[in-house]
C-alpha cells in the first residue's frame, strides 16, 4: 500500500512520555504524526528561548529523535543530535561547541560532505545569534541546529523541521501545536497561587502538588491566544486515530486543547476515532488525581473551547488496578482509575481496561501494548 494510504495516527503528547508507544507504531503499517508542546521553558530549551525569542524545541527534537529510532534511523546525525555539552564549565562547554561549529568534531568528520555542510550553516547560524555569552554548559546540540535551521529559515519552524527531517531521514511527522514562539504556560493552584512557566508547572514542590491545580492558561504574544500550527489542521483533518497522552496531564497533553483552533479541527473529523491514554504512575501534577477525574477535566476544557456537539473521546485506556490498596513507585502512587466506568458512559467513552504496564520498566507504559490497542481500533 501507498505510504500515503496507509492509517494515520496523530499522537498528541510531550517530549518523552509516549516514547515507547511511538518506537512501536513505527513496525506498524500506518503513518504517524506527532503533535509536541511548543511552550517548554526549562532546561537547554529555556536558555535558548530566553536569549532568541523563540519557541521551544527541546519537545520537538526528543520527538524527532524518537521517530528516528523507530525508523531504523540511528546513525551519526542522530547520534549528533541527541548529544549533550559537558556541564563542567563555561570555558569546556565552549570549546565543546566549537567541536562540533568547526566541524572537528568525530561524528561530523566522518559524514558526506553536503550532510555536515547543512549541520555546520545550522550551527554556525545559531552561534552567530545567540552572541559571546551564552552558556552551552549541558546543552542539546539538536536544539542548537534545530534553533539554526529556524534561524535560517526565516523563523519558520515548520520548513526547519521538514529540513531536519531530511538531515535525519525520517518518514514521520513531528508538528509543534502552535508555531507561535512566545507561547507560555500558567498554572493557577486551587488555594489561587499562580504558578508561571511549564518547567515550574511540571515540577511542583509536593506541598503544591497536593494543593491541586484548579486550571492552566496559555497564552501567545502579548497575552493573546496562541494560533494552531497550520500543519496540524492539515494532519488532523486526515486522521484515523487523535490520540491523546501518555504524558503530563496538564503540562504535555490537555494544553493541546488551549491552542486556538485545535479543539474544532479534531472535532470536525467525526470518522476519527479519539482516544485518551491514562498514566500509569501519578506525578507531581496531579498528586490524589486519578484518570476519572482526569478525563472529566479533559472533558470540561473540550466542551469550553468549542467542541460542544462531538464527544470529546471514543476511547479511555486504562491500566488494570491489580490491587487493592495504595502502591507506590519510588515517589509517585499509581494513577487509580477512580468512577472510570461512570464517567466514561456518561461521555459516551468506552473504557478499555487492561495491562498496559511495561513487565521491566515500573511505571512506564508497555509501548507494543499500547500499539496493539491503538491498531485494534483500526480494524474495529
Amino acid at each position: 500500500m501507498a505510504a500515503d494510504r496507509l492509517p494515520h495516527i496523530v499522537l498528541f503528547s510531550g517530549g518523552t512520555a509516549c516514547r515507547s508507544t511511538n518506537l512501536a507504531l513505527c513496525a506498524k503499517p500506518v503513518r504517524v504524526t506527532r503533535i509536541v508542546p511548543a511552550w517548554d521553558s526549562g532546561g537547554s530549551s529555556k536558555v535558548i528561548r530566553e536569549s532568541l525569542d523563540v519557541l521551544g524545541v527541546g519537545d520537538i527534537r526528543q520527538a524527532l529523535m524518537t521517530m528516528a529510532h523507530g525508523e531504523g534511523r540511528a546513525g551519526d546525525v542522530v547520534k549528533v543530535c541527541n548529544a549533550r555539552l559537558t556541564s563542567s564549565s563555561l570555558a569546556d562547554a565552549d570549546t565543546e561547541f566549537a567541536l562540533y561549529a568547526e566541524g572537528r568534531h568525530p561524528l561530523l568528520e566522518r559524514m558526506e560532505p553536503g550532510l555536515r555542510g547543512a549541520i555546520l550553516n545550522y550551527l554556525r547560524t545559531f552561534r552567530a545569534a545567540i552572541g559571546a555569552d551564552f552558556d552551552f554548559r549541558n546543552g542539546s546540540i539538536g536544539n542548537f541546529i534545530l534553533t539554526g535551521a529556524h534561524r535560517a529559515h526565516n523563523s519558520d519552524i515548520n520548513t526547519a523541521i521538514f529540513v531536519f527531517r531530511k538531515l535525519c531521514d525520517i518518514a514521520g511527522h513531528v508538528w509543534p501545536s502552535t508555531a507561535e514562539s512566545s507561547a507560555n504556560l500558567s498554572a493557577v493552584l486551587t488555594d489561587g497561587t499562580v504558578i508561571a512557566g511549564q518547567h515550574r508547572v511540571t515540577a511542583l514542590p509536593e506541598e503544591q502538588g497536593r494543593t491541586g491545580i484548579r486550571e492552566i492558561a496559555l497564552s501567545g504574544r502579548d497575552g493573546a491566544p496562541a494560533p494552531a500550527n497550520e500543519a496540524v489542521i492539515e494532519s488532523l483533518e486526515s486522521a484515523d486515530v487523535v490520540v491523546f497522552g501518555p504524558g503530563s496531564f496538564y503540562t504535555s497533553v490537555l494544553p493541546h486543547f488551549l491552542v486556538e483552533g485545535i479543539v474544532p479541527a479534531i472535532a470536525r473529523n467525526v470518522q476519527a476515532r479519539r482516544v485518551f491514554i491514562g498514566n500509569i504512575l501519578q506525578c507531581r501534577e496531579t498528586r490524589g488525581f486519578d484518570l476519572a477525574q482526569m478525563v472529566q477535566t479533559a472533558a470540561s476544557v473540550w466542551r469550553e473551547r468549542g467542541g460542544v456537539d462531538v464527544r470529546p473521546f471514543t476511547h479511555v485506556l486504562a491500566n488494570r488496578q491489580l490491587l487493592p490498596f495504595e502502591k507506590t513507585v519510588g515517589a509517585f502512587a499509581y494513577l487509580g482509575n477512580g468512577a472510570l466506568e461512570a464517567t466514561c458512559a456518561r461521555l459516551g467513552a468506552e473504557a478499555v481496561i487492561g495491562e498496559f504496564e511495561d513487565a521491566w520498566q515500573r511505571g512506564q507504559h508497555d509501548g507494543a501494548a499500547v500499539a496493539d490497542s491503538i491498531s485494534s481500533l483500526l480494524r474495529a
